[in-house]
């Protein structure tokens, strides 16, 4: 995973006639994303297309959504103020931009790609809302969606940092090694030594089975001036590769120390722990993120999964936890996909109530991409339930 993504003020696309009314508090919900795009490049200074002024309600309804999306309490009010700003004015970008990120962070993608597709078009030239809308799709199993749209974007803006090394994640992910190889030796080009891309790369000769040519390019995105955690949590992923498990976790601590806010790391690492049937380490991990940030989406969801490998028929206790942190998960994200369709797993596998695992696994099979991968075994699952 890397960093989330970081703009300047300065490089805001300028729409002419609109006014700049809280434009840069409307810039703070980036934080808010679980996104995973890189960090380093300049937002591309170019102008939007020309827009009637935006309505002073709208602006006002966006920067009240601002402060309260800050609380992670406050969220669904953040969200509904938002809307509120969309259907004041709906050509207002920013709000549309800061529905698209929170609704992400809850887990509705479907709607987080709709809003950020429309900000997409009304501001083409933003650099942020198209590696935003990208990410999306890549947390949608569309990583071959995101590389189009990042594809288009780059060859009309070359110098965009952020959005090439975005791309090359994306490529990756889709299966074309070689053009993701071939797109970040573009930015290094542009920016020689830069860590996140050198790291992009060696996790793009990994995915090609060239570990010791990703360990070579993890060892430079190391040596950058500028530390990264994205550098750490790469060289720690090699280092899992090579069954080194003891550096991988020291690299993982290293991100984060130098990211305390970012709880990457530590979900790297119960994930591996996870992947290994190490459940109860897994718990352990899960919940040290979950004692700092209570409302993490994707450390909840791991815990669930740690929780469910624990269980037996003998002991149902960390199953019925596993049920209460999903349930959780979906009555703050009712279209969370990852959550309706694990709750489903549990209740059809494992706590034997097939009747209540039906609708859940209908509603995921209605919501998911195509591609997404568990859908073949979702459909498997509702076949088999009498």
């Amino acid at each position: 995973m890397s960093a989330q993504p970081t703009s300047s003020e300065e490089g805001l696309p300028v729409r002419r006639g609109r006014r700049r009314v809280a434009r840069s508090a409307a810039r703070v919900a980036v934080a808010l994303a679980l996104l995973t795009a890189a960090c380093g490049g300049a937002t591309v200074q170019a102008a939007a297309p020309v827009l009637a002024p935006a309505k002073p309600e709208a602006v006002d309804k966006l920067a009240q959504g601002v402060a309260a999306a800050k609380d992670p309490k406050d969220q669904a009010r953040a969200v509904e103020l938002f809307e509120q700003a969309v259907k004041t004015d709906p050509a207002l970008w920013e709000a549309r931009y800061n529905l698209g990120l929170i609704l992400a962070q809850r887990g509705e993608l479907a709607r987080a790609e709709q809003e950020l597709a429309k900000a997409a078009e009304l501001a083409p030239n933003a650099e942020d809302v198209l590696v935003a809308l990208a990410e999306v799709k890549r947390r949608r199993g569309d990583a071959t969606g995101a590389a189009e749209v990042l594809t288009r974007f780059v060859g009309a803006h070359p110098k965009a940092i952020s959005a090439r090394v975005s791309l090359v994640s994306a490529l990756r992910e889709s299966g074309k090694i070689e053009q993701a190889i071939t797109e970040a030796r573009e930015v290094l080009v542009r920016k020689p030594n830069d860590p996140e891309a050198l790291a992009e790369l060696a996790l793009t000769h990994l995915a090609r089975g060239e570990l010791d040519t990703a360990e070579l390019l993890s060892e430079e995105s190391l040596k950058g001036e500028r530390k990264s955690a994205v550098a750490e949590r790469t060289a720690g992923l090699i280092a899992l590769a090579r069954g080194d498990d003891a550096r991988a976790f020291q690299h993982f601590a290293a991100a984060s120390e130098l990211d305390p806010a970012d709880t990457t790391a530590r979900l790297n690492v119960g994930t591996v722990l996870l992947q290994a049937g190490v459940y109860d380490k897994a718990e352990s991990e899960f919940r040290g993120v979950l004692a700092a940030r209570p409302t993490d989406t994707l450390a909840s969801l791991g815990l669930a999964a740690a929780l469910r490998g624990q269980g037996t028929r003998e002991k149902r206790e960390p199953w019925l936890e596993a049920e209460k942190i999903l349930t959780g998960v979906l009555e703050r994200e009712p279209k969370n996909l990852a959550a309706t369709f694990n709750l489903a797993l549990l209740y059809v596998d494992y706590l034997q109530r097939p009747a209540d695992a039906k609708p859940l696994l209908q509603r995921y099979l209605d919501d998911a991409p195509t591609r997404d991968a568990s859908r073949e075994l979702a459909e498997k699952k509702l076949a088999g339930i009498k």
